[in-house]
C-alpha cells in the first residue's frame, strides 16, 4: 500500500525531508525534473535525440519543475522550447533557478546536438496563434502549468494554455505529459471544476493525491506514474492521514502467503458456506458461488430456498455443494432456514450471506439477524443482506469479523438516511461508519474503497466503469468470501484480506474490459478472467 496525501500533506512531506533528512528542495525538484524526462523519453521509445518537446510551464515550483526537465531532454538531444506564462522575475526560490538556467542557455546546443529555446510570455493574446503551433507540432507536450497548490478553476491564459494543450494538431498528435498532477484539478477533490489538462500520463511525486487517481478528475490523468524523489517512505507513512491506495504487489504478497503447497488439500484451503438465493433471485446464488470455488478455497456449500435448487443446481460449477433449506410461499429463505443451516455455519471458515436472497419479508431479515449473531467465523454480507439489517445496528468482532460490500445506495440504507450528501466525502463517511460499527467496509464504486476499524482507508486502483452491470457484486462477494476463508485458515489479516480480493477482481475485470470491452463485458466475463488476474499478479511480482 502506498500513501494517498492531501496537497497540505505533501507539502508537509517536502519541508520535512529537507529539515530532518537534509535533502535541498533544489535537489528533490532535480529529481522530480528527472522523472520527468524519462517518461518523456519512454514515450519516445528511448529515440529523444532529434525530436521536438514543447514544455508550458507555470511561475510556481510546478513550473520549475517543468524547466529543469527542459533542461535535461536538451542534454538528451531532443529539441526543446520553453514557454514561461509569466516573467522570470516573478517567481522566486528553486523555479526562479530553474527558469534563470534556461534562460541562459537559450539558443546554446547541447553536446548530443540538442536545441534550447526559452520564452516569457507575459500576454498570451500576442502569444496565441504561435504557442498553439509549436504544441501541435510537438512530439511531446509537457503540462507544467499549476501542481497540487491549485485550489480554484482555471481562467485567463493559464486556461487558454490548458486548452492549446488539448488542441491536436491536423499532422500530429503530441504525447501529453502533467508534472504532478493535471493542470486545472484541485489535488483533494475527485471533481472537475473548469478548463483542465487531459493527460495522456502524468508523473506525480512521492504519493499520489486523490484527483491522480478517484474519477472524474482521475480519468483525466491518462496513465499514472509515482515517482520517488528523495522523501523516505516512513516520512510519507507519518503525515498522511490513514488513506492509501492498493498496489500490485500488496496482492501479490497475499498470494506467496497462500500458495498451494504439496500439502495443500480441501480443508487446509479454507471451506465457505453461502446463504443466498431465492426463487426470484437465482442467478445471484450462482454467480457468488461459482466465484467463490474459484476464488482457491477448499469447499464451497450453498444453502439455498428448496424451490430455487433445480435452477441453481443446473448452472453451479458441478464443484459446489448444495443444500435447500426453508423457505416461505413466496421462495425466500425464511427464520426457519437457520436450523437448517447451523451445523454448516459452525463448521466453516467464512460465511457469505445475502446473494440474491431477498429482503421484502420479515422473516428472511431474521435469518440475517440470526446468522450474524450466532456467527462462529468471518462473515460476508452483501446485496440483501445488507438491506435485512439497515440501518447498521451490529458490531463487528476481531474472532469474528464483520465485511461489509455495500454500493452507494446500500451504503445510505445502512446509515439510515438517504441525504447523497453524506456520502459527498465517501473516504471520511467510510472511514466514520468502519469505525463507528467496528467492520470492514468495501464501498463499491468508481474507485472502490475498503476500511477498517482502526480508521485506514484504501482505495483500490483496479477496476473500470463495466463492472457497474448486475451480477458483478454477487461474483465479488462470493471470491471475497473464499479469500476471507483463505485467509482464517493461513491466519492473514482480514483487511489486507479484503483489499486483495477487491484488486485481483478489478485486474480481471480490466482483463475482460481489454478482451471484450465495457459494454459488452459481464460478471460471468470477469469470473472467467479471475485464473488468469491471478497467474499474471503471480508472474508480476
Amino acid at each position: 500500500m502506498r500513501p494517498l496525501l492531501t496537497a497540505s500533506e505533501m507539502e508537509e512531506a517536502d519541508r520535512l525531508t529537507t529539515e530532518q533528512f537534509g535533502i535541498p528542495s533544489i535537489l528533490l525538484m532535480e529529481n522530480a525534473a528527472m522523472a520527468i524526462a524519462d517518461a518523456a523519453a519512454m514515450v519516445l521509445s528511448d529515440a529523444v535525440k532529434g525530436e521536438k518537446i514543447v514544455v508550458v510551464c507555470g511561475k510556481g515550483n510546478n513550473g520549475g519543475d517543468g524547466a529543469a526537465a527542459a533542461r535535461l531532454l536538451w542534454l538528451k538531444g531532443a529539441r526543446v522550447r520553453i514557454f514561461l506564462l509569466g516573467n522570470v522575475e516573478e517567481t522566486k526560490g528553486d523555479a526562479r533557478t530553474n527558469f534563470e538556467a534556461a534562460r541562459a542557455l537559450h539558443g546554446r546546443l547541447s553536446p548530443r546536438g540538442g536545441t534550447i529555446e526559452f520564452a516569457e510570455i507575459p500576454d498570451i493574446g500576442t502569444w496565441k496563434d504561435a504557442l498553439s503551433a509549436e504544441i501541435q507540432d510537438s512530439a511531446v507536450a509537457i503540462d507544467a502549468l499549476f501542481g497540487t497548490g491549485l485550489a480554484r478553476p482555471l481562467e485567463g491564459d493559464a486556461a487558454l494554455a490548458a486548452e492549446f494543450l488539448q488542441t491536436k494538431g491536423p499532422h500530429s498528435e503530441p504525447q501529453i505529459i502533467s508534472v504532478d498532477i493535471p493542470s486545472g484539478l484541485a489535488a483533494d477533490s475527485s471533481e472537475v471544476y473548469g478548463p483542465c489538462v487531459t493527460a495522456d500520463l502524468t508523473v506525480t511525486f512521492t504519493a499520489p493525491k486523490l484527483a491522480n487517481v478517484m474519477p472524474p478528475a482521475g480519468s483525466r490523468n491518462g496513465d499514472l506514474e509515482i515517482a520517488d524523489i528523495g522523501t523516505p517512505a516512513e516520512l510519507a507513512e507519518a503525515v498522511g492521514s490513514g488513506t492509501y491506495i492498493s498496489e500490485l504487489s500488496d496482492a501479490g504478497e497475499w498470494l506467496r502467503k497462500t500458495a498451494f503447497t504439496d500439502i495443500s488439500y480441501k480443508k487446509k484451503r479454507g471451506t465457505v458456506a453461502l446463504v443466498a438465493g431465492s426463487s426470484k433471485y437465482a442467478g445471484a446464488a450462482v454467480l457468488a458461488a461459482n466465484g467463490a470455488i474459484e476464488s482457491g478455497v477448499g469447499m464451497v456449500t450453498l444453502a439455498v430456498p428448496k424451490s430455487a435448487l433445480a435452477a441453481v443446481t443446473k448452472r453451479l460449477r458441478p464443484e459446489v455443494i448444495t443444500v435447500g433449506i426453508s423457505e416461505t410461499s413466496h421462495g425466500f429463505a425464511s427464520a426457519g432456514a437457520f436450523d437448517d443451516v447451523a451445523d454448516l455455519l459452525s463448521s466453516c471458515d467464512a460465511v457469505g450471506i445475502g446473494c440474491g436472497l431477498g429482503s421484502e419479508e420479515q422473516t428472511t431479515r431474521e435469518l440475517v439477524c440470526r446468522v450474524i449473531e450466532n456467527r462462529k467465523c468471518p462473515v460476508v454480507i452483501d446485496a440483501d443482506g445488507l438491506n435485512s439489517i439497515a440501518p447498521m445496528s451490529f458490531k463487528g468482532t476481531s474472532d469474528a469479523p464483520l465485511i461489509l460490500t455495500p454500493h452507494q445506495g446500500e451504503f445510505l440504507r445502512l446509515l439510515g438516511t438517504e441525504n447523497k450528501s453524506a456520502v459527498e466525502n465517501r473516504i471520511s463517511a467510510v472511514r466514520k461508519f468502519s469505525r463507528d460499527h467496528s467492520v470492514i467496509t468495501v464501498l463499491k464504486g468508481p474507485r472502490s474503497l475498503v476500511a477498517e476499524p482502526g480508521g485506514k482507508v484504501v482505495l483500490v486502483t483496479s477496476g473500470n466503469a463495466g463492472t457497474g452491470k448486475a451480477g458483478n457484486g454477487d461474483n465479488l462477494a462470493g471470491i471475497l468470501t473464499g479469500f476471507v476463508a483463505q485467509a482464517r485458515r493461513f491466519s492473514i489479516d482480514q483487511f489486507e484480506t479484503s483489499c486483495a480480493a477487491v484488486h485481483i477482481a478489478g485486474i480481471a475485470a480490466d482483463l475482460a474490459m481489454d478482451r471484450i470491452g465495457t459494454r459488452s463485458m459481464l460478471a460471468t466475463d470477469v469470473r472467467r478472467y479471475f485464473a488468469e488476474a491471478v497467474r499474471a499478479i503471480e508472474e508480476a511480482v
